[in-house]
């Protein structure tokens, strides 16, 4: 019964939101988690570039503490700005509040963990074949959480964008339809599901975090998310590179320029994220996110002309299909 009520709050909190954003200054703007989830994939693709340059300097699980350490003041900031420039009230922080933070925390930490770990397998291209079903995932665990369905056009546009996105990965491994079979019973496979499945669960905690705000405005609900999500991470990560990997928060904050763009362009996006998936659907919103796949495809085909085998450019192919049927949804 309890459960029954939770989703039915969380479905009426969506709907709120949607309509707020739909009659924002007077006018339609129902296609605002758009261009805010087109940012949040560029903004990730710049960290992700940032975040190669500490190779070398850093161990994995510290590069990946930057994005928090280094992003939390600004978080902070954001919240500031939020409540004192646009008097926007704190919101009320409540257990079940903390309980979603908490679980979309931890499942991102391990997600990384997991998808990590995948990439040490022999058939890793499996397993990162498999970790892209998280748009799937995600849109099972919102229906058994937070009770949101899909729509069979918004079925359609996942399983499109997913199949694509997988052939790309697949191809990216240089592996093989026999090959591919094959690992689909090794322990790549496994982790690859499963890191899948823990960003997954990460997404719809967090979209549940922001709506059991029950704040009017979708910007400090997500932002209040984004900034209790932060330090939750900081701490968690922090006491175990302390406890795991000494001298490691040491050499992260002597790297503090590149780790200090890595925090920046981190939080950028996150806010971004937490943003598109407290007015929509998570599940449309990160199947919207691959896109940045897309514009990788192109730079790379007509800035530095590089050829692409018919696997790799039916996949883009399919995944720009599944992003129009969204967009049209």
């Amino acid at each position: 019964m309890a459960a029954a009520r939770g989703k039915g709050f969380i479905q009426r909190r969506a709907s709120d939101y949607e309509e707020a954003c739909f009659q924002l200054a007077g006018a339609r703007v129902d296609w605002l988690w758009i261009p805010i989830t087109i940012g949040a994939a560029l903004f990730q693709n710049v960290r992700t570039a940032l975040q190669k340059h500490l190779t070398g300097r850093l161990s994995t699980y510290g590069a990946t503490f930057t994005r928090f350490v280094y992003g939390l003041p600004l978080a902070f900031g954001y919240v500031l700005l939020l409540n004192q420039g646009f008097g926007l009230h704190i919101p009320q922080t409540d257990l079940v509040f903390l309980c979603w933070v908490v679980l979309g925390g931890v499942c991102q930490i391990l997600a990384t963990g997991a998808l990590l770990a995948c990439f040490k397998q022999r058939n890793f291209a499996v397993g990162t074949a498999l970790s892209k079903s998280e748009v799937v995932q995600a849109a099972i665990f919102a229906l058994v959480f937070l009770g949101e369905r899909v729509t069979a056009l918004g079925i359609a546009a996942i399983a499109l964008g997913t199949v694509g996105v997988m052939l790309i990965a697949v191809e990216k491994g240089q592996l093989g339809v026999k090959g591919l079979i094959a690992g689909l019973k090794g322990r790549a496979a496994l982790l690859g599901l499963a890191s899948g499945a823990l960003f997954a669960i990460s997404s719809v905690a967090f979209r549940g975090a922001a709506l059991q705000t029950g704040h009017e405005s979708f910007l400090m609900a997500a932002g209040w998310t984004l900034l209790a999500s932060i330090l939750l991470q900081t701490l968690l990560l922090g006491v175990w590179l302390h406890r795991r990997e000494p001298g490691e928060l040491g050499r992260v904050f002597a790297n503090w320029r590149i780790a200090g763009l890595v925090g920046v362009t981190g939080v950028l996006g996150s806010a971004c994220w937490f943003t598109a998936m407290t007015i929509q659907q998570v599940a449309y919103v990160r199947t919207l996110g691959m896109i940045e796949l897309v514009f990788t495809f192109l730079v790379s085909t007509l800035v530095f002309h590089e050829r692409h085998s018919a696997r790799e450019t039916l996949g883009i192919l399919l995944l720009i299909g599944g992003i129009l049927l969204v967009l049209n949804r």
